[in-house]
């Protein structure tokens, strides 16, 4: 049975946002699917996961509405759904910052083609505006790479940057994981003085599938079960490093102790050694997520705590 992974977002004026959440929630009733979709005043930002009738069946019926007539659906072959549960939420941000901006006053959007021969121009100041831990399993070669920790941090970045170059003078390519985050961020930078400014076209998703891994190294970070793919499907050589004994390795784990909840790399063996846990201290942790070693990482299922008078609600997530 093949599963089928969307990756999608739309701004777009959306009058009452809370009506579309009721209309999808009712469209996903009886369906094997999974689903991390925000609506907002000023779109859709959309991920899920589900067996190819339900995923053609849900983006016919998106395609049907004139706001979303147009929507660039992104998609992927996984092995299960990986998203948790049906989610379907309102928020006033689609991406959460602390100042508003346009996506109307952004940068340009370029092909994947295009980004491949400006990448080898080298006349362009190649800018990750990911997560620091995004980007630590996999970016662009030759990348500035922001120590940023969340979303909200990427305004300080900008004008930090916009002291530090010419913003006159200063050719700015920014890439992120499907182009959402690109289409705010550009609009930053531009409302700080960058006059050209580009952005890459459905992100580091679409570059993969149109262009494989030339100029890429390492794997994508990507917000569901999964955690890191490889960009055009062929396995690619880990270019961070476990924690723990510091040999190659780019998977992710959230610390099993929940009061702890830390992201980190590990490798196989360590993992086992730590029992899933970020150091040694926390194995001893009176909260543990349940170690299983054959299941698998899957940080946004959250399990059960071992004391069955708590849950993993309590926790927050880093990611």
């Amino acid at each position: 049975m093949k599963y089928f992974a969307l990756a999608y977002y739309k701004f777009t004026p959306i009058e009452d946002p809370k009506i579309e959440v009721r209309k999808h929630k009712i469209f996903f009733e009886g369906r094997d699917v999974t689903t991390r979709i925000y609506l907002s005043e000023e779109g859709i930002n959309g991920q899920m996961s589900g067996q190819m009738a339900d995923v053609e069946s849900y983006m016919a019926w998106m395609k049907e509405d004139p706001r979303f007539a147009d929507m660039v659906f992104k998609i992927h072959e996984v092995p299960e759904n990986v998203f948790p549960r049906v989610t379907v939420k309102y928020r006033p941000q689609l991406v959460a910052l602390n100042e508003k901006a346009d996506p109307t006053e952004g940068g340009q959007h370029v092909s994947p083609g295009e980004w491949k021969e400006m990448i080898e121009s080298g006349e362009y100041l190649l800018l990750d505006v990911r997560n620091d831990y995004e980007w630590e399993i996999g970016h662009f070669e030759g990348a500035t790479l922001p120590p940023l920790k969340n979303f909200r941090e990427f305004p300080e970045y900008a004008q930090k940057l916009s002291e530090e170059v010419d913003p006159s003078k200063t050719k700015v390519m920014m890439y992120c994981t499907g182009g959402i985050r690109c289409e705010l961020y550009s609009a930053m930078l531009k409302k700080r003085g960058f006059e050209s400014v580009y952005q890459l076209d459905g992100g580091v998703i679409n570059y993969g599938q149109k262009e494989g891994n030339k100029h890429w190294r390492g794997k994508l970070f990507v917000f569901d079960d999964r955690l890191a793919v490889d960009i055009d499907g062929e396995e690619s050589e880990p270019i961070a490093t476990c924690c723990h004994c510091k040999l190659p390795c780019d998977t992710y784990y959230n610390c099993a102790n929940m009061d702890c909840n830390n992201l980190f790399i590990s490798c196989p063996s360590c993992t086992e050694v730590y029992k899933g846990c970020c150091d040694h201290p926390c194995t001893e942790a009176p909260r543990l997520r349940p170690y299983e070693r054959l299941g698998g990482n899957k940080p946004f299922r959250k399990k059960h705590l071992v004391d069955s008078q708590a849950t993993c609600s309590e926790c927050t997530c880093k990611i």
